[in-house]
């Protein structure tokens, strides 16, 4: 057993590097293109093995803090690239209940999230649940006025998922590995560490909404 839970990590680690060095090539690539598509679905598959594996993991070490980072990532990568096939929520009404599904086990799951926060006075996680809670809260909203959403509520949805997943990933890096690589091992305080990549990352997630609204988002012909 102890021989799956080494080489489980292993392919955690791998998973992780790939996914946190693909990410800002797939956002700097011309949108819609055909190095965006292939870079995103790397990134998509990347952070779906990170997730699965930080999952086994925290069995394995019993920690609830990568447990529950790990359900909020695979959560949003799977909703920003299951947003891809939902353009058409846009004219058609008919929503799947897969889509239902999914979305309302989520917010049960960050419900539960934050009522964990809540009793552990865990600020950290109380915060990841939150947005995981508003998130699904707004699809099952969403999922109710289907056949009227904006052409691109689609790609917002693509934006924000991915973009959150990859926030999730660099906050578990940050908290369990980033004091290796810095000057003298220094460890960045709880909740700091778990919090910056947020700080940073819901900012640029506001940037490219705004750009997409504007319709300044260039894309590829």
């Amino acid at each position: 057993m102890e021989t799956f839970f080494t080489l489980n990590r292993y392919l955690h680690i791998a998973a992780g590097i790939t996914g946190f060095f693909v990410a800002p090539v797939a956002l700097v690539v011309r949108k819609g293109g055909p190095a965006h598509r292939r870079w995103g679905l790397v990134f998509f598959w990347a952070m779906v093995v990170a997730g699965a594996t930080a999952i086994a993991g925290s069995q394995h070490i019993h920690s609830t803090f990568l447990l529950l980072t790990a359900i909020f990532s695979l959560y949003m990568a799977g909703f920003g690239y299951r947003s891809l096939f939902l353009k058409q929520l846009a004219w058609d009404a008919r929503v799947a209940a897969f889509d239902w599904a999914v979305a309302g086990v989520g917010l049960l799951a960050f419900l539960g999230t934050v009522a964990y926060a809540v009793l552990s006075k865990n600020i950290a996680v109380g915060v990841f649940g939150a947005l995981g809670a508003g998130t699904a809260f707004r699809q099952l909203r969403g999922y109710a006025n289907a056949g009227h959403w904006t052409k691109n509520q689609w790609l917002l949805n693509h934006i924000s998922g991915f973009l959150a997943s990859y926030i999730a990933a660099v906050s578990a890096f940050s908290v369990t590995s980033l004091h290796h690589f810095l000057p003298g091992h220094y460890e960045i305080p709880f909740p700091f560490n778990f919090l910056w990549p947020t700080v940073l990352g819901v900012p640029l997630i506001m940037w490219w909404h705004r750009r997409v609204r504007g319709n300044k988002l260039p894309t590829a012909h």
